[in-house]
C-alpha cells in the first residue's frame, strides 16, 4: 500500500515506514504530524485518486527530527570582466517516518464506457473483423 502526498510544493510518493525528507515544518521532534493533502492512495483494492485532493483520507507521520542538506555552491562568472562570485547554500529539512494512512476504503467503479453507436464505432464485417481487418481480409 503507498500514498501519493503533498507538502511544501512538491509531491511524494510514501508507504507504511518510510523515512523521507519534506520542506522544514514548524512541529517538534518527536510528535506527530497529520498529512491531509492526499492525491492518490493504493492498496489491495486498487488506486484511489483525487480531484485534486482525497476526502477523509490523511497519512500520519513522526518527525525524526530536523536538519540541512548539503552544501551546494553557486557560481557566477562572466569572462574577461574579471567578475566571479561564490556562494553557498543549504536547505533546511524536516524528516519524517510514515506510521499510518487512514481512510482507506474500496475505489469508485469507473463508469462504463458510453456506447458510440456506429458514428463513432468501428466497422465490423461478416467475418466479425473490424476496419482495417476487414480490409485485409479482401471485404
Amino acid at each position: 500500500m503507498y500514498a501519493v502526498i503533498e507538502s511544501g510544493g512538491k509531491q511524494y510518493r510514501v508507504a507504511l515506514g518510510e523515512r523521507l525528507r519534506v520542506e522544514t515544518l514548524a512541529v517538534e521532534a518527536g510528535s506527530t504530524v497529520e498529512l491531509d493533502k492526499v492525491l492518490a492512495v493504493a492498496g489491495d483494492d486498487g488506486l484511489r485518486i483525487g480531484t485534486p485532493h482525497l476526502e477523509a483520507t490523511t497519512v500520519t507521520a513522526t518527525v525524526v527530527g530536523h536538519g540541512r542538506g548539503d552544501k551546494i555552491r553557486v557560481f557566477k562568472m562572466k569572462r574577461r570582466k574579471n567578475y566571479r562570485r561564490t556562494q553557498g547554500h543549504r536547505q533546511n529539512y524536516t524528516e519524517l517516518e510514515i506510521t499510518a494512512i487512514a481512510g482507506v476504503t474500496k475505489p469508485v467503479e469507473p463508469a462504463a464506457a458510453p456506447d458510440t453507436g456506429a458514428a463513432g464505432g468501428s466497422v465490423v464485417g461478416e467475418t466479425g473483423a473490424t476496419g482495417s481487418e476487414a480490409a485485409r481480409q479482401g471485404e
